[in-house]
């Protein structure tokens, strides 16, 4: 199958991309940096999902909304409006099968920043929109939404030892999870699920249900 997704040089992208490669899939990749992968069936495009003007590519029969920002100042304009413009745009093929949208924990309790709660929590809406709309092309839609994850973007928190400490203690497992298994998921919810659409999995660790019961 063709697999269309964004945000794919580094991290979450980069783990799913090449979970679909391993399963002998074609996977085309935008991002704003340039390719980390190397591998004869993906295909790489320097695009800033912000902007019209997609390459043409082959019928897309799975698309990954992966592409995204901690800036607050661009969370609106790339999270949710860029999203939205890339889904709208690929959507279009005659051949699709599965949506999945990567959104993150703070769409639900409203933590990190304004604006990228906001553009999380708008892009789970987003995604229930269009799981109706493709429902009549027999499309799933879903979307991921993890809570810490070991990835490039986290290094600030990765590198210190007390603010990994404190991140791990908030969740009922004590840990974060591993970019692999997001990638795991998203192929669970794009090829072998043919009956979920327009839900949200949360992979948290269990940080949203850690509570201290007193008595």
């Amino acid at each position: 199958m063709n697999i269309v997704i964004s945000g794919s040089s580094r991290g979450i992208g980069r783990a799913i991309a090449l979970r679909f490669l391993q399963n002998g899939h074609k996977v085309y990749g935008f991002d704003t940096g340039e390719s980390s992968i190397d591998h004869p069936g993906y295909e790489h495009f320097l695009h800033d999902i912000r902007n019209d003007g997609f390459p043409e590519i082959p019928d897309a029969d799975i698309i990954i909304n992966n592409a995204g920002t901690f800036e607050e100042k661009d969370a609106i304009d790339v999270n949710l409006k860029g999203t939205i413009r890339f889904t709208e745009h690929f959507t279009k093929s005659s051949s699709l099968k599965s949506v999945l949208f990567i959104a993150s924990a703070s769409a639900r309790n409203g933590s990190e920043f304004p604006y990228y709660a906001a553009s999380k929590a708008g892009m789970v809406g987003y995604m229930k929109n269009t799981a109706l709309n493709l429902a009549k092309r027999g499309v799933t839609v879903n979307s991921i939404s993890p809570g810490g994850v070991i990835t490039e973007s986290n290094a600030h928190i990765l590198e210190s030892e007390e603010l990994y400490e404190a991140v791990k203690a908030e969740s009922l497992l004590g840990k974060w999870a591993e970019p692999e298994e997001i990638a795991d998921l998203a192929y669970f919810m794009t090829v072998v699920n043919r009956s979920m659409t327009g839900e949200d999995i949360l992979i948290d660790n269990g940080e949203m249900l850690k509570s201290n019961f007193i008595w």
